[in-house]
């Protein structure tokens, strides 16, 4: 199983390239399965840095709460619904299985079979003479099962119900029994017997199953071909013979259709819920084409494997990827406060220094270990630094992040300065993205003092596109409130050249009086310095939901 490398939720290009990039120096060093995954599509900067650096974006996993596909056992032995007792029977001796799933020739899944339904499909006639010689078959499968051969054949693969009847007794008794049955249903068992042979052959069987391993003389050969019926050579005695030609029944009459089966995009938890209800022992698992992609038993839920998972850029739970809870996180790698959310049952690796970005120290990790990234990948750690430093212009770019980017600036032929340049140029969230989508383009959410809140933030050049959006954006801000039953959502709206936000709120509460910044309208502020949603907002907001003395 893969361990996933995940960003946050609503990925910027931080998260997103140090996913990307922490995952390329895993597989280098010590887990080569490491695959980068993230919670949503790349925005426009995100997409323009990875096409430059000539990388494909991470896997989007939405959850990874545990499908059912991924614990169901692959290589499974099945059976096909045109299969006869003999082979499946062996089959499932070979493999010690007590079930398994029955197929149509084109891999549909048909239904399941069970070795009890099985041996009733041969012994269920016991107690009745006629059913216990009623064979539903076709000649080819009877001549397979026996070991013999065709001395004649006619249409040997047409499947239809048949008598199996034995020459065992006088000719007058045994031509009086088979004139009790239509011709074309009999099947006639007999050793070297030409009394036997001769009315059966002009009564015009379906069959004539020579035992013992001898043949039919030329003329009685002759007569068969003149009335249409087929002949095959047993080698063994007739008593085995007739045993065998019973275990040729087709398995169709005795496939449970009825099953239940499972969509292979299940949830493990919902699905052990349902399965604990019937009293089948074995689930198929399909597609939605119907095709079987692997089988499950009860015992397979009890204890299934956890999704192992690696948290760049954030720690706090409600920050990660859908199922993160029930997952196994074995590393966090992240330069924000604490949420004290994260558990974990066991000691894990957890990296978190104040530097302005996580792919600060994904590239630290590079060096550490003695490693030079390639250029696309540097240049992608490049760009995270870039995008959440706003080119080392935040208060939150230390000396650290300075040393790296000059560090990385070597072992890419890109001019960094022209590149962020170019980064922060495109991509406007305001000039290109629905209101709604804005507000969840980068968004956090977080809880202080008993507040659960969200901020979003997006870097724009000049605020004139935001004054032209501010009354849908406040719409959506309060959608995105209500929808995630928050107490309040905040945008911060953050300009590059200037070096200060405007902060838009869905709803003002008490503490706002005593924000220590201008109040251009109502929930909307001018925060001149903050540019920083972790360093200056986030501090800000906490300290403002604290109880006044």
């Amino acid at each position: 199983m893969s361990v996933l490398v995940f960003g946050h939720k609503n990925p910027d290009t931080d998260a997103i390239c140090a996913a990307l990039g922490y995952a390329d120096y895993l597989r280098r060093t010590y887990r080569p399965d490491a695959v980068a995954a993230c919670c949503g599509p790349p925005n426009q900067r995100t997409e323009f840095v990875l096409k430059r650096c000539g990388l494909a974006p991470p896997r989007i996993i939405m959850d990874v709460r545990p499908e059912i596909g991924s614990v169901s056992r692959r290589s499974t032995v099945s059976a096909y619904e045109d299969e006869v007792f003999f082979e499946v029977f062996e089959r499932m001796e070979k493999h010690g299985l007590a079930n398994l799933p029955v197929l149509s020739r084109d891999g549909h899944f048909v239904g399941l079979l069970s070795l009890l339904d099985l041996m009733k499909l041969v012994f269920m006639g016991d107690y009745d003479p006629l059913r216990s010689r009623q064979v539903l078959s076709n000649l080819s499968k009877i001549c397979q099962v026996v070991g013999g051969a065709f001395q004649h054949a006619v249409d040997p693969e047409k499947n239809c119900p048949l008598v199996v009847t034995v020459g065992a007794m006088s000719a007058g008794g045994f031509t009086e029994r088979l004139s009790k049955f239509p011709p074309e249903q009999l099947i006639v068992v007999s050793g070297d017997r030409p009394t036997i042979q001769l009315p059966a052959l002009e009564m015009g069987v379906r069959a004539l199953v020579v035992s013992g391993g001898f043949r039919l003389s030329s003329g009685l050969l002759q007569l068969a071909r003149s009335n249409n019926v087929t002949i095959i050579n047993s080698p063994y005695d007739t008593a085995t013979t007739t045993m065998r030609i019973k275990s040729a029944r087709l398995i169709s009459d005795a496939i449970d259709r009825d099953c239940i089966t499972l969509p292979y995009q299940s949830l493990i938890e919902d699905v052990r819920r349902q399965v604990d209800r019937y009293e089948q022992r074995l689930f198929p698992v399909v597609d939605e084409n119907q095709q079987l992609t692997g089988v499950i038993s009860k015992s397979d839920l009890v204890n299934p494997p956890k999704p192992q998972i690696i948290l760049v850029d954030h720690n706090e739970l409600g920050q990660a990827v859908n199922g993160a809870e029930d997952a196994d996180i074995v590393e966090v790698l992240d330069h924000h406060r604490l949420g004290g959310s994260l558990k974990s049952t066991q000691p894990i690796r957890f990296i978190n220094e104040p530097v302005g970005s996580t792919c600060t120290l994904v590239a630290k990790q590079y060096r550490a270990a003695g490693l030079q990234p390639d250029s696309g990948i540097a240049l992608c750690l490049a760009s995270g630094i870039i995008s959440d430093t706003l080119n080392l212009r935040s208060p939150t770019a230390t000396d650290v992040d300075r040393e790296i980017l000059a560090w990385l600036q070597t072992l890419t032929p890109v001019d960094l300065g022209e590149h962020a340049q170019e980064f922060f140029a495109i991509g406007s969230a305001l000039r290109t993205r629905a209101a709604q989508d804005v507000v969840r383009e980068d968004c956090k959410e977080f809880r202080e003092q008993g507040q659960r809140f969200s901020i979003s933030q997006i870097e724009e050049i000049g605020f004139e596109l935001f004054w032209t959006r501010h009354e849908e954006l406040s719409v959506a801000l309060r959608d995105h409130c209500r929808d995630r039953g928050l107490d309040f959502s905040a945008l911060l709206v953050t300009d590059i050249m200037s070096n200060g936000s405007l902060l838009l709120l869905s709803t003002e509460l008490d503490a706002w009086q005593r924000i220590n910044y201008p109040r251009l309208q109502k929930q909307l502020y001018q925060l001149d310095g903050v540019v920083s949603r972790k360093k200056q907002l986030l501090p800000l907001l906490a300290r403002l939901l604290e109880p006044s003395n």
